[in-house]
């Protein structure tokens, strides 16, 4: 008789083709994900590129500001060094720069160091004095060199900086992005300074007020010395340079440019007119009235013409009302 046999339980299917799928679906997940970032990164790129003024077009800075930002997302921290170039003896000046710039609140996430910049002291009472400045504010840097105006000091400032600032263990990390040299008559309301940088490149770049006053080229001539600007790749090649120590003496704003043009530096260029001007009394084709799209105000040589311009920002309406003052 013939054994009869129970057929063996069918096998339940394994689940390669589900496994395979999910394998798949990850992949896909994670080229997406590196696809985005691409495009973020290239768009945000390509928004900087198209701002560059390699050819001497002029950046619009206000029209063009929160359209970039939008594009990159999340805002970097962007570190601004601004050197105010003034004496030592100018004890009074320093003070109420103090209240100007440390009463300007930011924004935006950005870092901005004001340094008052001067050469070697060469009398008793400063050496006590800037002493007790230095323990109390912490904002100067004392070059070392002998007072001038157009004789190597802006040079000596760009110079040191690297020696004062850079990482021995990252060089690839600049302190700042940017570094400014401005003077001690001019204004600068760090905000929208801040604003006018963060769209632009944070490499070979020079950023200011064009001269002369009817040109809008920045490739022509070179920027005001009320206030220019460089990236901290400038400033490491100013320090390493021959070409700047070679070519130390002349009105210090033309030597710059002469600087940037012989090296073939500063492929990205920026116009700040009419953003940056002279206060407008007495009146000359560089000035124009005060108004609210302003990076700096330049030429505020007395108390009167700080106050008018401080008033019209209306710099004091943060102040809050309290039984300690009255003040109308």
């Amino acid at each position: 008789m013939k054994q009869y046999t129970a057929p063996k339980p069918a096998r339940r299917p394994r689940l390669v083709l589900p496994a395979f799928f999910l394998v798949i679906l990850i992949l896909c997940f994670l080229t997406s994900l590196n696809e985005l970032r691409f495009d973020s990164t290239f768009i945000t790129h390509f928004g900087k590129c198209a701002l560059s003024t390699s050819n001497p077009e002029i950046l619009k800075l206000n029209e063009t500001t929160s359209a970039v930002q939008d594009l990159s997302g999340e805002e970097e921290e962007l570190r601004i060094l601004i050197g105010i170039l003034t004496l030592p003896d100018n004890y009074n000046r320093r003070h109420f720069l103090r209240l100007v710039y440390s009463t300007q609140t930011l924004t935006t996430r950005a870092k901005v160091d004001v340094k008052f910049v001067f050469c070697n002291l060469t009398k008793e009472d400063q050496t006590v004095l800037v002493a007790l400045e230095i323990l109390r504010y912490d904002d100067i840097l004392i070059l070392d060199c002998k007072e001038n105006m157009n004789n190597g000091k802006t040079y000596t400032y760009f110079s040191s900086l690297p020696s004062m600032f850079d990482s021995e263990n990252d060089t690839r990390t600049p302190p700042y992005h940017y570094v400014m040299k401005g003077d001690d008559d001019t204004y600068f309301r760090v905000n929208a300074l801040v604003a006018s940088l963060r769209p632009l490149p944070r490499h070979d770049l020079y950023y200011g007020y064009v001269v002369p006053c009817p040109s809008m080229d920045p490739f022509k001539l070179y920027m005001s010395g009320m206030g220019y600007l460089v990236s901290w790749d400038l400033v490491r090649w100013v320090s390493e340079s021959d070409i700047p120590r070679a070519h130390l003496d002349g009105p210090e704003d033309k030597t710059f440019g002469e600087w940037l043009r012989a090296g073939r530096k500063a492929k990205n260029r920026f116009n700040a007119k009419w953003s940056m001007y002279d206060y407008p009394e007495p009146k000359t084709r560089c000035t124009h009235e005060l108004w609210n799209d302003t990076v700096a105000v330049h030429r505020l040589k007395t108390q009167e013409k700080w106050i008018k311009t401080l008033q019209f920002f209306n710099v004091t309406s943060q102040l809050r009302p309290s039984k300690l003052y009255h003040i109308p």
